[in-house]
């Protein structure tokens, strides 16, 4: 008799679990929607693994701490998950928003979010030509316009509308590649930079960032948070090739950086007047990346400088991660993953910031707040 209790109770609370899985993708009248997730590799979940790029991490040890994959590589350019994944677990969001290109992006699963980001992508359509595929913001916009019609079709178009421009949150981390794999590449952009000075190229790049969020704010978006570029001057690829202390980062790098991102807070400030029912909440991922490199003892790292994964020179930082890298033995005591990337320890103190800390790093609202709007 209380083996037929206890079956019963078991089918109970698995009926009430798959009930719980099943309203929270149907329900359109409360509680958080969508993630939706635009940029670049520091947010990547894997579209470039469906894509014949050289920009590519699904190879060990990436992802070797991501638990859900049981620590095998997805894609994401870091050893476990990226800030994206950890903003939406935070927000309660139940799965990870899926890859776009993935054969599983497909139905209820993307009632949770979609990730649209490719490693290599930029603003800019040229940016990460040098690995051939790669998919820029005016692509990924693309797919989320068909996204959107999905919508339409899974919950009716007021439904659809509703969840996407009150519940769900807009992601947008861009704008490093734009200087990386574009402005600042060796040989490639000579030509580019002789004929456009940094104030030239910068403009275009706000120009066209304003076009982006503004077409998704056509396609009923409200709710964006923005990232801004992060130092990278700093990244060991940078500090290895210039031969650099320690201390040092590159000049230039960081300067065109900082430039951009104070023409970016100017371009949301203008949208936050001008798109009404919009919020564009600014993140200051350069000052926050910065802090950890120049006080990353404080946060419990014992190198900011040298990519735990990797390999060439001082600090291994002229190889991306893959088989044959060198790897650090505390991967939670390196600030960077690889020589682009942070860690998932890094990514962790980032995404906390953004999900609750004040407005030196995360303004007019953080996300915690932004979700509840």
């Amino acid at each position: 008799m209380a083996a037929v209790k206890s079956w019963s109770l078991a089918l109970v609370l698995l009926c009430i679990s798959l009930s719980h899985l099943v309203n929270a993708a149907d329900d359109s009248s409360g509680g958080f929607g969508a993630s939706f997730i635009f940029g670049d590799s520091l947010v990547d979940a894997g579209n470039n693994n469906y894509l014949p790029t050289f920009s590519r991490a699904n190879i060990p040890p990436n992802g070797i701490d991501f638990k859900a994959s049981g620590g095998m590589p997805t894609g994401r350019y870091t050893n476990g998950g990226t800030i994206g994944d950890i903003v939406g677990e935070d927000l309660g969001v139940p799965n990870y928003a899926v890859s776009y290109l993935a054969p599983n992006s497909t139905g209820k699963a993307i009632l949770y979010g979609v990730n649209y980001v490719s490693g290599g992508g930029g603003i800019m359509n040229a940016t990460g030509r040098i690995f051939v595929n790669r998919l820029g913001l005016d692509i990924q916009i693309d797919f989320f316009n068909n996204t959107r019609k999905q919508f339409d079709k899974l919950l009716g178009s007021s439904k659809a509308k509703d969840y996407i421009s009150r519940r769900s949150i807009f992601s947008v981390t861009i704008g490093a590649n734009d200087f990386l794999n574009n402005y600042l590449l060796p040989v490639l952009s000579i030509g580019a930079r002789i004929s456009e000075s940094p104030d030239g190229f910068i403009d275009d790049m706000i120009n066209h960032l304003r076009n982006q969020l503004t077409r998704l704010y056509q396609l009923d978006a409200r709710k964006f948070v923005i990232g801004n570029v992060g130092p990278i001057g700093c990244i060991p690829y940078q500090k290895t090739i210039n031969q650099l202390d320690e201390n040092e980062c590159v000049d230039m790098a960081n300067k065109l950086a900082t430039q951009y991102n104070g023409r970016l807070k100017d371009l949301l400030t203008e949208l936050n007047g001008k798109l009404p029912g919009a919020t564009f909440v600014h993140a200051n991922v350069y000052d926050l990346v910065m802090e950890l490199i120049t006080n990353y003892q404080k946060y419990g790292f014992t190198a900011a400088s040298k990519a735990c994964c990797g390999n060439g020179g001082q600090y291994a930082g002229i190889i991306p991660c893959g088989p044959t890298s060198t790897m650090c033995n505390g991967r939670d005591k390196h600030v960077f993953w690889d020589p682009y990337h942070p860690s998932e320890a890094a990514n962790l103190i980032i995404a906390r910031q953004l999900l609750y800390g004040g407005t030196k790093y995360i303004s007019p609202v953080n996300l915690k707040q932004l979700r509840n709007l």
